[in-house]
């Protein structure tokens, strides 16, 4: 196994993480952003008001992304499983 296809394959699974983690996280970062510049116009101080929508948002994006989030972790390792003759060999 050559250090160049580890980290080939180094390079793929982080580039599969920050998709996945981005999928995730972003649009409860963009809520969190609207409702942090509306607690700022209106001077509302509550922090269960910025942490529910961001939860929801997060619950709602692992619902409506969660076929295609396995099935992105399902191509990946079917790749892994695919390059073992060639990194072992």
């Amino acid at each position: 196994m050559s250090p160049e296809s580890l980290i080939d394959i180094f390079r793929e699974a982080l580039s599969v993480i920050v998709l996945i983690v981005s999928a995730i996280i972003l649009p409860g970062l963009f809520v969190g952003l609207i409702v942090a510049v509306f607690q700022a116009a209106t001077s509302i101080n509550e922090q269960t008001l910025s942490f529910l929508p961001r939860l929801l948002m997060t619950l709602f994006s692992l619902m409506f992304l969660g076929h295609w989030l396995v099935q992105t972790m399902m191509d990946f390792f079917y790749n892994m499983v695919d390059m073992i003759p060639q990194v072992i060999g």
